[in-house]
């Protein structure tokens, strides 16, 4: 009984973050999803400082905000330079801050890492929504919505399969309930999800593509999932947060989004032209 009632709070959790994302990339002007993505990175990175952290370092985590905040609004302005200038003062502002809190007795240079990592993790990464967004005027649209089939068909898909045939673990170290199974049936879920999505909405553009973008976004995608992962066991959580109810944390639901719309928009700009 209890575990169906957390695949119904899964499931009815992720219904309505459906409906509420697709409103968004629908009937949204660019300003509004840039606002949503800023808010979910904002989230997302008080997470990540929730787990790395703990209590206390409260410099550190007001950086991280700050430059969650900044990060998405660059992209968004859609100036390269401007971005980079960006990333470089935000590294020399967290050893500036690092610096200043050293004192006689002792210091903690992993403070440090923990800042610009969490800055180049979670706000460079997700930012690259607002960048497919940008794409091609309204087209932008549905390439938002392939990275999400790829990555929720393929998890829902690897969650199934793996539960039902799944007997060798992929990295018990890190993920103790993901099978090769699994892995297997996600990256088969995906890129049969891909390609379909790319017959009917993607006519002028070859198939191939699609295959490509399923079968290595799933990839891509499990790689996020496994990063996420090692930072919560390294720091003896499970999940990110309690947040979403059947899910987790919020951190727990962009894992593996977060690495697949930077693929999918480099694939889309560089191999597609």
């Amino acid at each position: 009984m209890a575990i169906k009632n957390s695949n119904l709070q899964r499931w009815l959790t992720g219904i309505v973050l459906a409906v509420a994302i697709l409103l968004i990339i629908f009937l949204g002007p660019l300003e509004l999803l840039t606002a949503v993505v800023t808010l979910l990175i904002i989230v997302a990175v008080w997470e990540y400082n929730g787990i790395v952290f703990g209590s206390g370092f409260l410099k550190e985590k007001i950086e991280s905000l700050i430059f969650a905040i900044l990060i998405p609004g660059f992209m968004f302005i859609g100036n390269a330079q401007l971005l980079v200038a960006l990333l470089v003062f935000a590294v020399l502002v967290v050893f500036i801050v690092f610096l200043w809190k050293v004192d006689e007795t002792s210091f903690d240079v992993s403070s440090v890492a923990k800042v610009i990592f969490g800055m180049l993790y979670i706000p460079l990464l997700t930012s690259h929504f607002i960048l497919l967004r940008k794409l091609d005027n309204n087209s932008g649209i549905y390439w938002i919505l392939l990275v999400l089939v790829i990555g929720i068909v393929g998890d829902t898909v690897a969650m199934y399969v793996g539960k039902s045939l799944g007997k060798r673990k992929l990295i018990p170290l890190v993920s103790p309930g993901k099978t090769i199974e699994g892995t297997i049936g996600l990256m088969i879920g995906g890129t049969i999800a891909a390609t379909l999505f790319g017959y009917f909405l993607f006519r002028e553009i070859s198939p191939v593509h699609f295959v490509i973008l399923g079968f290595v976004g799933s990839i891509i995608g499990q790689l996020g999932d496994l990063c996420e992962s090692a930072i919560k066991r390294n720091y003896g959580r499970k999940d990110a947060s309690s947040l979403l109810p059947g899910h987790g944390g919020l951190m727990d639901r962009l894992d593996s989004l977060m690495f697949l719309a930077p693929f999918v928009y480099y694939y889309r700009i560089f191999v597609i032209g």
